[in-house]
Formats: C-alpha cells, structure tokens, sequence
C-alpha cells in the first residue's frame, strides 16, 4: 500500500481520536448544563422591585434555559447574606445571585470586614435598571432640583429626607445629590423605602428618594411632587418627567440595577450559556414591555458590559462614601 492510501486510511480514525480527545477536555457537566432546576437567590424581601425584576427576567431565562429557575429570598446586610450563600454554592452553575450595587459595588466600602469578596464572584451579566426619581412634600415654590439646591443651600439643614437605611441606594442617592449641589439636608434612615415613602407623604420628612413605580402613585395622588429623574433619559411611564441630565446635573444618575453572578470559579462554559440563554431572553418583546410597564430598564449583557459598569459605579459611590464618611460597622 502506497504512502498516500495509508494516509487516506488513518485520517478518519485520527480525526475520530481527536474529535474524543476534544470532546474529553470539555469541562464536566457543559454538555449537559442545565440539567436540573436553577436556584437564583435574591438579596432582599418578597415584592420590592428588586424582587420583582428579578422573578419577571428569571422566568424567560428559564423558558430559555428549558430549566425551572427557584428563587430564594435571603434579605439582611445589604444584600451581604445573600452573597455569603452564593460564595459557599458550588460553582457548577446552578446556584445564581441576583447582584446589586450592594452586593457588587458599595458593601466593601461600608463594611471593615465583609463575609464575601466581591471580586472573587463570577459576574455573568448585567440584566436591568430601575432608575430613581427625588420627590419632595411641602416645599413652597420649589418645582425642579435647582431650585431644591438654592432652597437647602438657603435653609441649611432644615430639610429632612428619607431612605430605606444607612448605606441603602437610595440613602447613596440623596448623599450624591448633596456632594453635587453642596446642598445641606439632614439624613433621616428608615427601616425600608415604604416608610421612607409613606414619612414624606406625612409630611416628617420633605425629601424622598426611590423607584419611579414607588413614587409615581403618590405623585399621581398629589400626595408627593416629582423632581426629575435620576437618569440619562425619559422614562416611558412618566414620559413628561425631566431628568437630572435636562436640570443641568449629568452627574446625579441614581438607580436600582441588577445583575446575574455565580459563585467563584464557576466554567467559563455555564457562564456562555447562561449569557447566550439572557441574550434571548432580554430580546423577547413580551419581557421588554413587562419591563417597562415597570418602568425597569433592560441592561446590555454579558462580562464586558457588566465590568465596564461595575468600574464606572465603583468611581461614582468610592467618592461619595468617602465625602458623606457612610459607615456600618
């Protein structure tokens, strides 16, 4: 037999061998991912945006996924708890967190010692934004936040606001207000956004701010006056809300994001699918228009997006933690 039949008689096998070879050094289990429902653990309370968001995108990625996705509620510490869980999870893909700026950004610059690295995590995706918006209640002749500036600049600390806490997004949000503005206004914390909410509509404090869908109705009631938006751009159910980008205050961006993050050292191969399985699900129109009836924003996907947005966070909240001196412990 020539060298060239010998040759045509040992490519199939050698291929055979090589295609097993590839096939062996995949990493255990992707072939098959997922096989068995998903658990999506969620930093906060039943009901919450945070929450709401997180259910709403869970169950199109698991249509996606052709997997039940479980969600676990683990609220307490800023979301600390929620991330401890994750980080003792196996990292095979089938424990999930939904991150926040808590969780990723802000926790391990409150806390001197925090249960969990936020940067050992394995970030998946960014999946959507709830942005804020500053009301007020009772401030004669005040109608746009330039105008809330010049008054509390005038009246330094007679007004007082309200947050869901120390160290809370929206607890964040008014301290960057003030570093922006040099506005002086007293911090009053709160054990959740709805009695935030609900001590403006009754008047103890005169400052709010929270999610567009939380403070909307009170708006609508005449109970509390939107500002503006704390965002780049109008949202479609308060279209004829300006944003702090229209009021001249680019800097003044405040929102409850959310995003998809496995345990450290979870394959890079669960993490594709999980992404290429989002992407699908973020583009089904039926998710977009539930989103924005919330007026939740859907996010771009994937790590780059995700790491591009977790530095630009990290920037924004290490200066305003440092200027306000938020502590937890």
């Amino acid at each position: 037999m020539s060298f060239r039949s010998r040759l045509r008689a040992f490519l199939p096998s050698a291929c055979l061998g090589l295609a097993t070879l590839v096939a062996s050094s995949a990493p255990a289990g992707a072939e098959t991912y997922p096989d068995k429902p998903i658990r999506l653990i969620v930093p906060f309370g039943a009901g919450g945006i945070t929450d709401v968001a997180g259910r709403l995108i869970a169950q199109y990625l698991g249509e996606e996924l052709k997997q039940q996705i479980v969600i676990e509620n683990r609220p307490g510490a800023g979301g600390s708890i929620a991330a401890q869980v994750l980080t003792q999870s196996k990292p095979d893909g089938y424990t999930l967190l939904l991150g926040t700026v808590g969780t990723q950004v802000v926790n391990k610059m409150l806390y001197t010692k925090l249960s969990y690295d936020p940067a050992a995590l394995t970030p998946v995706s960014l999946l959507s934004n709830s942005p804020f918006v500053l009301a007020i209640h009772g401030i004669d002749g005040v109608r746009d936040l330039n105008a809330l500036a010049a008054y509390a600049k005038a009246h330094p600390n007679q007004l007082n606001a309200g947050s869901a806490g120390n160290g809370s997004s929206p607890h964040l949000g008014l301290e960057l207000f003030k570093l922006i503005t040099g506005a002086q206004i007293t911090h009053i914390p709160f054990k959740s956004g709805v009695e935030a909410v609900n001590a403006a509509v009754g008047g103890q404090v005169q400052v709010v701010i929270d999610a567009l869908p939380v403070i909307q109705p009170q708006d609508k009631a005449g109970r509390l006056t939107m500002l503006a938006l704390a965002a780049p751009q109008r949202n479609a159910i308060a279209p004829d809300l300006r944003t702090s980008v229209e009021e001249g205050m680019p800097d003044f961006q405040v929102g409850s994001w959310n995003a998809l993050i496995a345990p450290p050292a979870t394959p890079q191969a669960q993490v594709d699918i999980l992404n290429q399985a989002l992407a699908r699900a973020m583009a089904q129109p039926k998710l977009v228009a539930r989103l924005a009836e919330m007026g939740i924003e859907p996010l771009p996907t994937g790590v780059a997006a995700y790491q591009t947005h977790v530095k630009a966070e990290t920037d924004k909240w290490y200066k305003v933690i440092q200027a306000a001196g938020t502590r937890l412990d």
